[in-house]
């Protein structure tokens, strides 16, 4: 479990994806990609690690993701083969707000 911070670069252990921290949670969380705990960027993955067969529905570049709770909010800055979740929930694409009618 961690707490996150808004801004944070954050890596999967087990894949190519690389996410940055819109909208951070003010209470400790664990956010996997591909099954496994992220690490920050600079982090070198641990050895051994592998994707969860799972966990592979993949993240694509400059899609926001978000927690049902719409209180976390991750924008994939580099696409790879895990999938995104947040103690143990998936986390959905946010789709685009809708504008308003210019009637």
């Amino acid at each position: 479990m961690a707490i996150f911070k808004a801004g944070m670069r954050l890596r999967s252990a087990v894949c190519s994806s690389e996410l940055m921290l819109i909208l951070a949670p003010g209470h400790d969380v664990t956010l996997t990609c591909g099954g496994a705990p992220v690490i920050e960027l600079a982090e070198d993955p641990p050895a051994g690690v592998s994707i969860d067969s799972e966990q592979q529905q993949g993240t694509f570049m400059g899609k926001r993701y978000t927690n049902e709770a719409g209180d976390l909010e991750v924008l994939c800055t580099k696409p790879g083969e895990g999938g995104l979740a947040v103690d143990g929930a998936k986390l959905a694409v946010k789709g685009a707000k809708p504008l308003p009618s210019s009637d």
